[in-house]
């Protein structure tokens, strides 16, 4: 089975808004900044997959099933994702989706 490609902004289909934060906020703090973003964004958002470059991490944890996009994106949005927040030029990744969309 062939791994997963590496994160690139290219992979991020939807519709992207971005937040540039300094000093580099850690995980807990990106993720708030990231809840709170979606909340403007969205009725009721729903936290779909996320990545940290920092600790190379990434959720849900699965197998890839595209050879073009991490496996955490394409599962994100095939159940919907269409907003992605992007935290520092990809450090932090999140991707939500409007649940009363659904």
């Amino acid at each position: 089975m062939r791994s997963c490609s590496s994160m690139h902004r290219s992979f991020l289909t939807s519709p992207v808004d971005v937040i540039t934060e300094d000093p580099v906020p850690d995980f807990p703090t990106a993720k708030l900044l990231a809840d709170q973003k979606a909340m403007e964004l969205a009725e009721a958002p729903m936290l779909l997959g996320w990545y940290d470059s920092r600790r190379g991490r990434f959720s849900p944890d699965v197998e890839c099933c595209s050879e073009e996009k991490p496996g955490w994106i394409v599962y994100a949005e095939s159940r919907g994702g269409h907003i992605t927040i992007d935290i520092n030029n990809e450090q932090f990744v999140f991707i939500y989706c409007d649940v009363t969309d659904v």
